[in-house]
């Protein structure tokens, strides 16, 4: 089956450039477009999506507080953010809302589709240096300049599942985090996954913020 994409962006030429690019891939389909976040929710309602790229900007409705709500719902689509420099604030809310990660609007054709198959499976959804060089700039924007009170499950973690925790959030991948402690690639992979679980966590990027948030990585991508 072809992974259902839906376009959520004011700009129709943004949006007919994003058709083309998916339409020549044969395991992707368009399956809608709204140009602002209550016609994308409305669309939604009736329309099987797997996977919405989501603008920031946007009239009417805007792209963090429509995926606040397209998240809230049960088995919601993966989100994935598109935004650009100027607007790193809504991109750190984005993620807090529930995005499953984000993307630069000018991303090559062939990144944008990578992020895509890897939101539809699951898996990791920017890369890493990405996550760590993005997420400096959005720490000082958090609203409060004190870290949050310590996530309350974090105590259920292992001495290793919080080693793993901090390297994840410092922007490694699972390669990275495996050579830096000499484990195997699966091994760490296990253990993230346990980690996402215990703390009920969507995936790796939620990893990052919950970890800033909470103090644990300060700004500078080191461990508080």
């Amino acid at each position: 089956m072809a992974i259902r994409v839906m376009l959520v962006d004011d700009q129709v030429l943004l949006r007919t450039g994003f058709r083309m690019v998916l339409a020549a891939q044969p395991d992707m389909e368009v399956v809608a477009e709204a140009g602002d976040g209550a016609e994308a929710i409305d669309i939604l309602r009736a329309t099987a999506v797997d996977v919405v790229l989501m603008d920031v900007r946007m009239p009417k409705l805007d792209g963090v507080e429509a995926t606040r709500r397209i998240c809230a719902q049960p088995e919601p689509p993966k989100v994935l953010i598109l935004t650009t420099f100027d607007l790193d604030e809504y991109a750190f809310s984005g993620l807090k809302a529930g995005a499953s990660g984000f993307m630069l609007k000018d991303v090559p054709p062939g990144e944008l589709l990578a992020a895509i198959r890897s939101v539809h499976s699951g898996d990791a959804v920017v890369a890493p240096s990405t996550t760590r060089r993005l997420l400096d700039r959005f720490s000082p924007m958090l609203p409060s300049g004190t870290p949050e009170p310590q996530h309350k499950d974090i105590a259920k973690l292992t001495e290793r599942e919080r080693e793993v925790m901090l390297l994840v959030a410092q922007g490694l991948s699972n390669g990275e985090i495996a050579g830096r402690l000499v484990l195997s690639e699966a091994t760490v992979k296990t253990h993230v996954g346990r980690i996402l679980t215990k703390l009920s966590l969507r995936d790796r990027v939620q990893v990052v913020v919950l970890a800033y948030e909470t103090g644990l990585v300060r700004a500078g991508g080191g461990a508080g």
